[in-house]
């Protein structure tokens, strides 16, 4: 019956963990939320969608930089995983950018909206 006494094979640790990845996720969510509403008093409401996406891939960009700063592996795939989450909300939200948007984006108009 030794197959039977787990006490070898699952070891609990006592200790906290040290990476708080849902918090840092929900952390950096909260800041591009907080960016944008700041962001849409800047640009035109067509435009919105194109920097929110922008912003995303930014911060992506930065957290994948942390990843390459870290000398920990475990703390390392952490940050990676937060940049492909971020990328991959980046490349969802850009499904809804129109074409027009972009172009509206990069060219002036004396026009009024």
């Amino acid at each position: 019956m030794a197959f039977l006494d787990r006490s070898q094979i699952v070891r609990t640790s006592d200790r906290a963990p040290l990476a708080r990845v849902k918090e840092l996720f929900a952390g950096i969510l909260i800041v591009a939320l907080i960016a944008t509403v700041g962001i849409r008093n800047v640009v035109p409401a067509d435009a919105l969608a194109p920097a929110i996406v922008t912003l995303l891939f930014a911060v992506a960009a930065v957290t994948a930089g942390f990843a390459l700063l870290s000398r920990r592996d475990r703390f390392r795939t952490m940050w990676f995983d937060l940049a492909g989450c971020l990328t991959f909300i980046g490349v969802v939200l850009s499904v809804l950018i129109e074409p027009d948007q972009m172009i509206r984006l990069f060219t002036l108009s004396h026009q009024p909206e």
